[in-house]
């Protein structure tokens, strides 16, 4: 089964970016889609953006025009591109795996294999 692996995270002010990375263990990475999640203190975890097998994207509204989802097929890594950055994106940050249909790819249930997460603070 594929592993996933975070990396990227860190402490930002507001108004910066950050590149999260997410990188499969096997080139069987591009056969699944890859989604973003993240969770931040004592709130429920929630969808960001993914990229699927087909390559379009989707993303949550907090964060369109400001996150980039894309996919490097030759080095099986998956990024997050994080601008303008805002104190309410703080929080632990997962990539995931799975293959949902369109209607259940922000259902953190659809995706059956998770990295371990990585850490995003945004000071104000």
């Amino acid at each position: 089964q594929v592993q996933l692996a975070e990396s990227g995270g860190g402490l930002v002010q507001a108004g910066g970016s950050l590149r999260l990375s997410c990188t499969a263990s096997e080139s069987s990475l591009s056969t699944y889609g890859i989604a973003w999640f993240r969770q931040a203190t004592g709130k429920a975890r929630e969808f960001v953006a993914t990229i699927r097998q087909t390559s379009t994207t989707h993303y949550a509204d907090s964060v369109k025009a400001r996150f980039t989802i894309s996919r490097d097929r030759v080095r099986n890594t998956v990024y997050l591109q994080m601008d303008t950055l805002k104190p309410e994106d703080t929080a632990v940050y997962y990539c995931a795996a799975g293959r949902p249909i369109l209607s259940s790819i922000r259902d953190p249930n659809m995706y059956g294999v998770w990295g371990q997460g990585t850490q995003v603070t945004v000071s104000s």
